[in-house]
């Protein structure tokens, strides 16, 4: 999945650094956007009916202790068969700031049918 770290996500890093309380970015959202993600992008192109699932979050290392932020969560189909392209991590179950937009090839889906999404934020010093 081609991913971006969206410019508002770095507002918000930088919120939390400064000492302004900041909520955990949990929230997977989907959607049927097929236009490649962009730094400026604050929205899914083309969001799912489907509520956002509030994924579970974990601190794991990569390189260094601690480095990255994994979230992980199911969302699953609950109108007609769609083709899923696009995902996006939300600090809030509506609204909110998007930290992370990826678009992808096609999953079918039809109702009932769910896909698991596992997203890192690695933070690095290169």
């Amino acid at each position: 999945m081609a991913t971006k770290l969206l410019n508002g996500a770095l507002a918000k890093l930088i919120d939390g650094i400064y000492g302004t309380a900041i909520t955990a970015p949990t929230y997977i959202g989907w959607g049927i956007g097929t236009t490649g993600a962009a730094v400026t992008d604050t929205a899914l192109e083309s969001a799912g009916a489907e509520a956002r699932t509030n994924g579970s979050k974990a601190k794991t290392t990569v390189t260094v202790s601690n480095d990255n932020l994994q979230i992980t969560g199911t969302v699953t189909c609950a109108g007609a068969g769609k083709t899923i392209t696009e995902a996006g991590i939300f600090d809030a179950s509506t609204l909110g700031t998007m930290y992370v937009r990826g678009v992808f090839t096609g999953i079918a889906l039809e109702i009932g049918d769910s896909i698991a999404f596992t997203v890192n934020i690695q933070i690095t010093t290169s």
